[in-house]
């Protein structure tokens, strides 16, 4: 850590890295079909003592059924009677361990094309992902598309896990061509980390223990590198972003004039003596105390849950956002962001929605779909007029009140929104703010607002 930072900020980061013992990376896994993702799933969570006793029974008794000598450790992850009948993975299968040295939320997600919007889920919030390849087949087109995801979702490591090196007689010249087509692809996309590490699921080789087969890889294990790989940011070097979630007025006779705002920081730090700016109203004030865990703090950084005071009695609700003054966003009601369509139904030009952005809901209609993005070339696809599942493409959104929207790139938290259908409350897309990789096609006109029902925006 460099010198000149201040005494404030040097205590944020001291902070922040004395969690790091004990901290929590979230990951998740990718590949085509059959590439071994379930089997690598397994393996980490078996040979890391991370399996119940009664669970590796289970595994084993199900799997001598099948006619299987050895326990199929994929069954540790596939759970649906689907997946185990067809040998895939379907839903996103999240799991959870721990090592001294690092807790980890694992999703294992789903390789089918049909299954992309599962991807994006089990993604979005992921820290590190895991593309798994084949090493007899090499990079593939569902490589890239996953590679696409990964790098659409600004997720900040990847690993690539060169698979079934038993297969290829653990090749080093095998290994070198797979992770050299691999890096230059997504480097091109501007994946900032890419570590690619030969492995076998099925023999345990450089999964958690170093393989005695590869004495040409002097490189970490799956395990060493997910327990080392640095997590979280400095939260000081990102602008302060506080959504309310709830505002606490108790009118007792003890607190007769408290009023505070409760919520959770989503980036940057807080500070008592900042001045910040109530969004989208635009009003100011100073923040005069801050509560963290029932006791008061001089400062709050990302993720904590606090509450903060203000100097001034404003008008403030669930959904507003509290900025620096300095570096506060500017609200819109113009939203262009890349999307991913997650619903059976298609999403269409003049379809009227909700817009969830942080604690914020709000009624929005699709102004225009500009283009749809086939993820395996990086090919547009002008003016598709609809989106089906799956399909990730760019839109322009209208809202009903102003959103104090950050671009995705610079926030994964608040550059994020969801589409819901205001009929059932169906979620229907997930967007991200801004632009994608790819550069912003330009669309043609939308069609019109609706005019009736208080969708006249």
């Amino acid at each position: 850590m460099t010198s000149n930072l201040s005494a404030e900020e040097q205590a944020v980061v001291t902070a922040v890295e004395q969690s790091a013992a004990s901290s929590q990376l979230r990951f998740a896994t990718a590949g085509s079909v059959d590439d071994g993702k379930s089997t690598l799933v397994g393996r980490l969570l078996h040979d890391s003592k991370s399996v119940l006793a009664d669970q590796l029974e289970a595994v084993e008794h199900a799997s001598r059924s099948r006619g299987q000598e050895a326990p199929d450790l994929a069954l540790l992850t596939d759970g649906l009677r689907a997946e185990r009948e067809q040998g895939i993975t379907i839903d996103v299968a999240y799991r959870y361990f721990a090592t001294p040295r690092r807790r980890f939320i694992l999703a294992d997600t789903p390789g089918h094309v049909q299954y992309t919007r599962n991807m994006v889920t089990g993604a979005s919030t992921a820290e590190l992902a895991v593309v798994l390849v084949d090493a007899r087949n090499g990079v593939v087109e569902q490589t890239r598309r996953h590679a696409a995801v990964a790098a659409l979702l600004r997720v900040p490591h990847v690993v690539l896990a060169v698979n079934k090196m038993d297969l290829v007689d653990y090749a080093e010249p095998v290994f070198a061509a797979i992770a050299e087509e691999f890096t230059t692809y997504a480097a091109s996309l501007g994946v900032p980390e890419i570590t690619a590490i030969p492995i076998s699921a099925l023999a345990g080789d450089n999964v958690v223990t170093a393989s005695a087969n590869m004495s040409w890889y002097g490189g970490p294990t799956v395990l060493e590198h997910l327990e080392t790989v640095p997590v979280g940011i400095d939260p000081s070097q990102d602008p302060a972003r506080f959504p309310v979630q709830v505002v606490i007025r108790p009118q007792s006779a003890e607190h007769p004039d408290y009023r505070g705002y409760a919520g959770q920081v989503a980036s940057g730090v807080l500070r008592v003596g900042d001045e910040v700016t109530v969004l989208p109203s635009g009003r100011t004030s100073t923040i005069t105390g801050i509560d963290v865990l029932g006791q008061s703090a001089d400062q709050a950084w990302a993720p904590q849950s606090v509450t903060i005071e203000l100097a001034d009695d404003l008008d403030i609700s669930r959904g507003d956002v509290l900025a620096p003054s300095a570096y506060a966003p500017t609200p819109t009601q113009d939203v262009e962001a890349t999307v991913c369509h997650l619903h059976d139904r298609p999403l269409k030009v003049g379809d009227r929605v909700l817009l969830k952005h942080t604690t914020r809901t709000v009624k929005a209609i699709v102004k225009d779909i500009p283009d749809r993005l086939t993820l395996a070339d990086l090919s547009h696809h002008p003016a598709p007029g609809e989106l089906a599942a799956n399909d990730i493409g760019r839109v322009v959104l209208r809202t009903s009140e102003p959103l104090a929207l950050d671009a995705y790139a610079a926030s994964r938290r608040t550059g994020s929104f969801l589409l819901i259908d205001p009929a059932d409350g169906t979620t229907l897309t997930a967007g991200m703010a801004g632009d994608s990789f790819a550069e912003q096609a330009s669309g043609a006109d939308g069609a019109d607002a609706a005019d009736d029902d208080g969708w006249d925006f």
